[in-house]
């Protein structure tokens, strides 16, 4: 009945730090999510993708997605779009996923005009587009309306790269403080 010691799986820890730091990385992009809103079909446009990249090269994957799901989420309950919630933290956190597998090499220094930086924006830009464009489907029952919202959505992907590669420059100049690990 009883397990012994040596049963016992440790669970990853989890520092004061790291907390705090996924904490601040989810004050951040919330603040890029909800401040610079703009509409477009079924929702708007903003610049917290890119303080998602920003986010998993600054502070690592696990607080890049914590950060880029709730921070985005509670964007969306902020910003009036409660429905999107669910929708919005399983897309931000694949998104976040897919742009540190692609984009991010632990053997180098963060280089945002690098080409598998890019590509990581690039293929997470794409599924969130695709996850966005299926998820308005799904949810006001017409592939036309959810179709309708596509174009915004990759005219915000495009900016948000941009965006991303700039912020990525300037920290980059400055000593870009990074963590690739976990």
């Amino acid at each position: 009945m009883f397990m012994s010691k040596s049963e016992f799986v440790a669970a990853p820890r989890i520092s004061a730090k790291e907390i705090c730091v996924a904490g601040v990385m989810v004050a951040f992009v919330f603040i890029a999510t909800f401040v610079p809103q703009i509409p477009i079909p079924l929702g708007y446009a903003h610049l917290g993708d890119g303080a998602i990249f920003l986010a998993v090269v600054l502070a690592g994957r696990r607080a890049g997605i914590f950060a880029g799901a709730f921070g985005s989420a509670l964007a969306d309950l902020a910003g009036g779009f409660p429905v999107w919630i669910l929708p919005t933290l399983i897309i931000k956190a694949i998104m976040a996923e897919i742009f540190f597998r692609v984009g991010v090499d632990g053997n180098e220094a963060p280089n945002f005009a690098s080409v598998r930086m890019l590509g990581g924006m690039v293929a997470a830009c794409l599924f969130m587009t695709a996850g966005y464009t299926l998820a308005g489907a799904f949810l006001y029952d017409s592939l036309a309306l959810g179709l309708a919202s596509t174009p915004g959505l990759m005219i915000k992907s495009a900016v948000n790269i941009v965006s991303a590669c700039l912020a990525g420059g300037v920290l980059s100049r400055a000593g870009l403080p990074c963590r690739w690990s976990k």
